[in-house]
């Protein structure tokens, strides 16, 4: 099993501005880091052989919708997005393009200052899940979203998010259904199981 997060405490002094925090993450492109808030750096191992496919299936099915549907632009889990939550990078997501087109070619390049539309976790077998579901809550408060799912595999639950309402937990489904805010989109539990 993977060991799980790290967390760096970083002095008021040290802590790094927006780009020295992006250049920091892509020189050490091999670690998935995050930063909380509090300015604490999440650092994260590579996910494990079965997480990764799982999560690319994710992605690979909201892609194929995405470009079939044509309103939004989806990404992968190396996207990180600068939100008031910190820097956060979900295992995918998607932003409506009349959102994505106000930023400019700078902030899109770099991490973008906009919360996603819809947003993935995928539980792997090393996360606790408590801090995935304080994570998705702490998505829901942030401006923009509107859909959150949080697949937790090793229960076979997938917890569904909406801004200012409670928690579903859907035991076992078969699909999972993006309506309204993804119209059509429709994942196939039994590719991620």
């Amino acid at each position: 099993m993977l060991s799980s997060t790290i967390v760096l405490r970083i002095p008021p002094k040290l802590q790094m501005t927006e780009d020295e925090f992006f250049e920091f993450c892509q020189i050490n492109s091999e670690l998935r880091i995050e930063r909380n808030k509090s300015g604490e750096l999440l650092i994260m191992p590579p996910t494990g052989g079965t997480t990764g496919n799982r999560s690319g299936s994710v992605f690979g099915e909201l892609y194929i919708w995405a470009r079939q549907d044509g309103t939004g632009m989806c990404f992968d889990s190396s996207t990180g997005f600068k939100l008031s939550m910190g820097d956060r990078s979900p295992d995918a997501s998607w932003i409506k393009l009349e959102r994505w087109n106000t930023l400019s070619p700078e902030q899109q390049d770099k991490f973008p200052p906009i919360c996603p539309d819809f947003v993935v976790e995928l539980r792997s077998a090393s996360d606790n899940l408590k801090p995935l579901q304080e994570k998705m809550q702490e998505y829901m408060r942030e401006p923009g979203v509107q859909l959150g799912w949080l697949i937790d595999r090793k229960n076979r639950r997938v917890y569904i998010y909406r801004p200012g309402l409670p928690e579903e937990c859907l035991e076992n489904p078969a699909t999972v259904s993006g309506d309204p805010v993804l119209p059509g989109f429709v994942l196939n539990m039994s590719k991620i199981w």
